[in-house]
């Protein structure tokens, strides 16, 4: 089994829903959690997490962390000698994914409240990986100035699975996907 195999095994997606759709977390497509957001279709979430290419023991930013389930598989490649910082914009979602999160035992893993306006978590920069589970119309500067002198960012930008490598950065597009928009 390699490493997103087993992250998917130990943080399954279920624990990562409201109870009204837990009975739906094998259908292989987006489900709605909350403040109109969805949990991600984990073929995508797969994809992304491949694109990615986690080790243990990196740093890694999860924008738009949401149910935490993201946030939580990031936790699982990173390892103990890691740390992952989920950042959410919607109260709600901050408070549920912490839930969830708290619930997989991997203390090297936090989701905090981001500040609007804020993109990211340029504060505590920079980021071997970061990950965006939201759609920017255009590649946000932003965000690839949080990347380290080696990182990479898989983030789905105007409908297309965008990889930025660094250095560079060297853009690279992975297909066409449908995500809620980034704000």
């Amino acid at each position: 089994m390699d490493a997103v195999e087993a992250a998917f095994d130990a943080c399954p997606r279920a624990g990562f829903l409201p109870a009204s759709v837990r009975r739906r977390a094998a259908f292989d497509g987006p489900l709605r959690i909350a403040a109109h957001q969805t949990n991600s279709q984990p073929r995508t979430v797969d994809a992304m997490l491949r694109l990615l290419e986690v080790r243990p023991g990196q740093r890694v930013l999860d924008v738009g962390s949401g149910s935490g389930w993201t946030t939580a598989l990031l936790a699982h490649l990173v390892g103990p000698t890691g740390e992952v910082i989920g950042v959410e914009l919607e109260p709600e979602l901050v408070t549920f994914g912490t839930a969830n999160l708290a619930s997989t035992h991997q203390p090297w893993a936090r989701i905090e409240q981001s500040a609007p306006g804020v993109l990211g978590d340029p504060d505590h920069a920079p980021y071997d990986r970061i990950l965006v589970s939201a759609e920017p119309r255009s590649l946000p500067k932003q965000l690839v100035e949080q990347l380290g002198p080696a990182g990479r960012m898989v983030i789905p930008v105007a409908g297309w699975m965008t990889l930025v490598e660094m250095p560079g950065p060297v853009v690279s597009e992975h297909g066409a996907y449908r995500f809620v928009p980034l704000r």
